[in-house]
């Protein structure tokens, strides 16, 4: 499975650029495979929501589980698509001072915004959790709520990878703007 993964990265990555372009292109790929993996997970979340609203309104039945399965899916989109939306652009900013800049003081923002501000919440969020899912985890954690779903913890476990993964994004984003600083774009 992970072969098929990164089948074609190599090859992808390492064609005739300099070091900086090729591990932009290193991180974009592998970004882009989580986002599609998270799209998968927002498919499957519309399907669950449609299964539990069908259910309750029709069959008036309902699910625990399946209702704490959606939030888990929600939570797992919301959490990767972060490093996915930084990668694409697409998290906010003041864009009506960013647009005035030149391309070398946006990358420069970019960099210091990074660096001083996202780094170290994700670096606070990623140990600070680990805790969190260890007890978690010795505990056996359930949901209060009769059906609902069992081994709370690998829900749990999903805030510190994700962290890393924002961490491993913003490092593929910090090298972008530095090959648009250096004009290597």
């Amino acid at each position: 499975m992970e072969t098929a993964f990164f089948d074609g990265v190599v090859e992808k990555v390492f064609q005739g650029a300099s070091m900086l372009l090729k591990l932009e292109r290193f991180f974009d790929l592998v970004i882009s495979r989580v986002g599609k993996v998270i799209s998968l997970l927002l498919l499957l979340l519309i399907f669950n929501v449609f299964f539990d609203v069908v259910m309750r309104y029709f069959f008036h039945n309902s699910s625990v589980g399946m209702q704490e399965l959606e939030w888990h899916l929600f939570s797992m989109v919301i959490l990767y698509g972060v490093g996915v939306a930084l990668k694409d652009d697409g998290h906010v900013r003041v864009d009506f001072l960013y647009e005035k800049y030149s391309v070398k003081t946006k990358a420069m923002v970019n960099i210091c915004g990074t660096l001083l501000f996202l780094l170290p919440l994700a670096l606070l969020v990623t140990f600070g959790s680990v805790e969190f899912v260890l007890d978690s985890y010795s505990m056996s954690e359930i949901s209060e709520d009769p059906g609902g779903l069992t081994h709370r913890w690998i829900i749990k476990s999903m805030i510190p990878v994700a962290m890393m993964f924002l961490i491993f994004s913003a490092a593929g984003y910090v090298i972008k703007n530095i090959n648009l600083y250096r004009g290597a774009k």
